[in-house]
């Protein structure tokens, strides 16, 4: 089953295959099953899904992988919920 999609071809997702030692640390952390694990290395198989969190590079023990996060929609939910709770004012920066 094909999980959600953002908006198509933007995410800041990199691979770097060469780098890849296929741990699957990706796999695991990846909220939206973006990854998979394909001849012993990690395969993008759902780009479009990335919601830029950055779970999956800060968990990436060979530095193959590269995210811009914070600019996705990870961090439009977190500011959100933050202003919901009155935890960060409404044109204040929060990150």
């Amino acid at each position: 089953m094909k999980g959600f999609n953002y908006l198509s071809n933007v995410a800041t997702l990199k691979i770097s295959a060469s780098q890849c030692t296929g741990c699957g640390k990706c796999v695991e952390v990846c909220p939206h099953q973006v990854f998979a694990l394909e001849d012993k290395k990690a395969k993008l198989i759902n780009f479009d899904a990335c919601m830029e969190c950055g779970a999956c590079a800060k968990n990436c023990p060979a530095a193959a992988l590269y995210v811009d996060a914070g600019v996705g929609c990870a961090a439009g939910l977190l500011v959100e919920w933050l202003r919901d709770r009155r935890l960060v004012g409404i044109n204040e920066k929060c990150c």
